[in-house]
């Protein structure tokens, strides 16, 4: 699947992740910094702009590029392939897909480029899967403006100094059967009415900005409507569709990462007289840690060359993140076992692997969600 372009660059994201972001992510880790720098570099390298049109200062490529990507980044660190993803999947993709030519010249080629984030709010405190019913945030439409009161939770990339926009799912009516009509509103950061709460305090992920936002009579005007009025929801599923498809990237990348480190560190590590990569219980242990990535790998290439090719692919995204990200847990388990004492050290790789794998089988959409997205989409009564 890969053609000589796709090799150039993942070649190319490779070798950044290992020159660029591998010898200082420790310590933004560590100080629970956003990585500016790698930021400002990964934008110089056009990787903000991969699927963006040239007209709007993209690189013309296609998704599968973007997941090319995120998977060589998080081979080194989660925390710079997620900002990375919800940069581009939850936050210019949107506005690609649904927005007016305005709105398209207005942030599309700042994101491009990546001197601005654009950040997603769907998810709400009281409110994770269940986001038709959880949902509490309401935009009313008030002399050409929306006039927006609400709360989101867990929203990435929507704090930082470069932070432009958020994209804001909200309640604007309701239907004849009394079901929310639910639209999604563009909002500028510093917005009066909008709140940026202080940085999560997080297990993982640490590197990357992820904050709540409070709104109350934020206004906007009539024109920052992102798509048709009443079809925010089903934007955002199609929006959630293409990201599965990214976070299991991430996860992949993240378990080859623990791969890549093991296998180092077995060739390293003696104990009982020789190399521990020569006992069987190791090997055998790195042996399931490949075979892992390698199966999660195949599910996502699959979802994403259909996704390319405009084919449905809501039930291969679905099998792809919850393949990938129960790998990624699975093998950072196994990686941190290989480095015993050292494993459980932030200073090793593998114990941020540790910590960042858990939310992969959480974020945008639970393993149990996927689960009942995949008897869906096999006719079964859910």
């Amino acid at each position: 699947m890969l053609n000589d372009e796709h090799v150039e660059l993942r070649k190319s994201v490779e070798e950044f992740a290992r020159e660029v972001v591998a010898p200082v992510i420790g310590d933004y880790y560590e100080r629970c910094e956003f990585p500016y720098d790698v930021v400002r570099r990964m934008g110089a390298m056009g990787l903000f702009g991969l699927p963006v049109p040239e007209e709007y200062g993209g690189m013309g490529g296609d998704y599968f590029t973007l997941c090319l990507a995120l998977e060589e980044l998080a081979r080194v660190d989660s925390s710079v392939a997620i900002t990375l993803e919800a940069a581009v999947s939850l936050g210019a993709m949107p506005i690609l897909r649904y927005g007016t030519d305005e709105q398209k010249r207005r942030w599309l080629p700042g994101m491009a480029a990546g001197e601005i984030l654009g950040a997603f709010g769907l998810t709400e405190p009281g409110g994770g899967s269940d986001v038709p019913g959880g949902m509490r945030t309401t935009a009313v439409l008030e002399g050409g403006e929306w006039v927006i009161n609400g709360s989101k939770a867990f929203i990435t990339n929507s704090g930082t100094d470069i932070t432009a926009v958020v994209a804001v799912a909200a309640i604007t009516g309701r239907r004849e059967d009394g079901r929310p009509e639910i639209s999604t509103i563009l909002v500028p950061s510093g917005t009066p009415g909008m709140t940026v709460s202080k940085k999560y305090s997080k297990v993982g992920w640490s590197a990357s900005d992820t904050r709540e936002l409070s709104f109350t009579d934020c206004r906007v005007p009539e024109e920052n409507l992102l798509g048709e009025r009443g079809r925010g929801y089903a934007q955002f599923l199609q929006t959630l569709d293409e990201g599965r498809v990214a976070i299991a990237a991430v996860s992949v990348g993240l378990a080859q990462g623990c791969v890549d480190e093991s296998l180092r560190y077995a060739r390293e590590r003696r104990a009982f007289g020789q190399e521990i990569g020569g006992y069987q219980a190791i090997q055998f242990k790195i042996a399931d840690m490949e075979a892992r990535a390698h199966t999660a790998r195949l599910a996502y290439y699959h979802a994403a060359e259909r996704m390319v090719a405009g084919l449905p692919f809501k039930k291969e995204a679905a099998i792809a993140k919850l393949v990938a990200s129960n790998a990624a847990m699975d093998n950072a388990r196994d990686a941190t076992q290989v480095f015993g004492g050292y494993g459980f050290m932030n200073e090793f790789p593998v114990g941020r692997f540790y910590r960042d794998a858990k939310i992969l089988e959480i974020g945008e959409g639970t393993s149990e969600v996927q689960r009942m997205l995949i008897a869906r989409e096999l006719g079964l009564p859910v």
